[in-house]
């Protein structure tokens, strides 16, 4: 490499290789990348942004097109090299698909800037090869020759390069989705092929952006007017409407640069997800109430605690991570919220602030299957045993919140899983352990249906 990067695609390449051989995550190495590149245009910033997450959630899908083109194992082609013919691939099935020529000149072209001239000739013959491959034809089922795209559609491949789905449906799943096999081993004990096909479409496409609207700073015909004069296209929804919220948010049309949007810089909102916001709503603080959330950093749920209090009590948000407390303080600065008070507890929970507490948020750390779309590294950063492991850990956090419970107060168990080990099974778990709650409902939230997927219990403490 003679020169840092300056391009979209020198940029998604440089973060690629960075976030390989760190296991730092793809957010933060592209953001100090655009930081140095202060003339990169908002298009070109979305294109690195896009191609970054792209090859990350997708290279399952994309190693299984590639293999298939080497007389020799993949292991064995220099790292950077394949991180390089995982970009171009990436671009010919799922982003240029009317600017092929240009992606695979693009592509080959990066080997010039990194003084690798011996790949050039090397990299543009397979991605030829793979541009060879693609059937302009259109699919409409799932086929070892088709790659899932989007509901009801797959890109045609010219041959099959993928696990036959009738016979290995499976594995179809796994390479066609690119999720880990046996993530999806596990799923195909509770799902159908056809609803894991839809779990793997949704968490590879865009998912939309929700605003969560401050009520204490605007409102949401407010919010949307002033994002129409900005011309930022976007609707206001009540995407869940259940017997304990009927919450309005906004929907972005496409995607944003937050902190440049009309209204951030003066609080008027935040950016959560739907499944994420029900936690607050279904806790229901009060006014003047005093309320702990447990694991609370970034403070995206503090702060909505404070909103519902209308900033009126406390809301003491503790967390066991010094860099990621940090950023609860600025966030509720922003929102004009002075309720919420920042504390570092330990890891092991043991040193939680003093009771009682009025209600308690538990959102605990999980396996984040709920929103693979959203966190593209975590499908391939979590292990077989991990659920298992994690819902030990959400036990001992759940039962050490619930100690500093008032009698007749509220708890709500979180997580942004889907896995039953994580939610159903803990919850009974408490309640078998601690005979003092009861179990007033729970919502499970299914990725897709409208949002992100997650699960929610709402529990009381009786009076003894």
């Amino acid at each position: 490499m003679t020169t840092p990067p300056r391009t979209a695609r020198q940029i998604a390449f440089d973060v690629l290789e960075q976030w390989r051989t760190t296991g730092r995550f793809a957010a933060g190495l592209l953001e100090n990348a655009f930081t140095s590149s202060n003339d990169l245009s908002a298009a070109d910033r979305g294109l690195a942004s896009e191609l970054t997450y792209g090859v990350i959630r997708r290279q399952e899908t994309i190693n299984a097109v590639l293999r298939p083109r080497l007389n020799r194992p993949p292991e064995q082609v220099e790292p950077p090299l394949w991180t390089l013919l995982q970009l171009g691939t990436y671009q010919l099935l799922f982003h240029s698909t009317d600017a092929q020529h240009a992606a695979i000149h693009e592509t080959v072209e990066l080997t010039k800037w990194l003084d690798k001239s011996q790949w050039t000739g090397f990299s543009n013959g397979i991605l030829r090869s793979v541009q060879r491959d693609l059937d302009n034809q259109p699919a409409t089922s799932a086929a070892a020759d088709s790659i899932p795209i989007g509901a009801n559609q797959f890109l045609k491949l010219a041959r099959p390069l993928l696990p036959d789905p009738a016979v290995e449906p499976a594995k179809y799943i796994a390479a066609g989705g690119s999720l880990p096999d046996w993530l999806v081993e596990n799923w195909s004990n509770r799902f159908d092929f056809d609803e894991m096909l839809r779990l793997s479409v949704w968490f590879n496409s865009a998912a939309a952006t929700w605003l969560r609207i401050n009520p204490l700073r605007t409102n949401g015909d407010a919010l949307l007017a002033r994002l129409a004069d900005a011309g930022v296209d976007a609707t206001l929804e009540t995407p869940l409407q259940t017997t304990d919220t009927n919450t309005p948010m906004i929907r972005l049309a496409g995607t944003a640069h937050v902190r440049s949007l009309p209204g951030f810089s003066d609080g008027h909102f935040t950016v959560q997800d739907v499944s994420a916001a029900h936690a607050a709503t279904l806790l229901a603080p009060k006014p003047g109430q005093r309320v702990l959330d447990l694991c609370a950093a970034p403070g995206t749920k503090s702060t909505h605690l404070a909103e519902l209090m209308d900033n009126q009590g406390q809301v003491v948000a503790v967390d066991s991570h010094t860099d990621r407390l940090k950023l609860i303080a600025p966030a509720a600065d922003r929102l004009r919220l002075s309720i919420i008070e920042p504390v570092l507890v330990a890891e092991s929970g043991e040193d939680l602030p003093q009771g009682p507490f009025d209600a308690v948020l538990v959102d605990v750390p999980c396996s984040n299957t709920g929103v693979l779309g959203k966190r593209p590294e975590a499908r391939w950063r979590l292990k077989r045993d991990e659920p298992q492991r994690l819902a030990e850990l959400q036990l001992r956090l759940l039962k050490q919140a619930a100690q500093t419970l008032a009698p007749k107060g509220r708890l709500v168990y979180s997580t942004c899983s889907i896995e039953p080990i994580e939610n159903d099974q803990v919850v009974h778990a408490f309640l078998e352990q601690t005979p003092n709650f009861e179990l007033l409902g729970h919502h499970s939230h299914v990725p897709g249906m409208p949002a992100d997927g997650g699960f929610q219990s709402l529990l009381v403490r009786q009076n003894h």
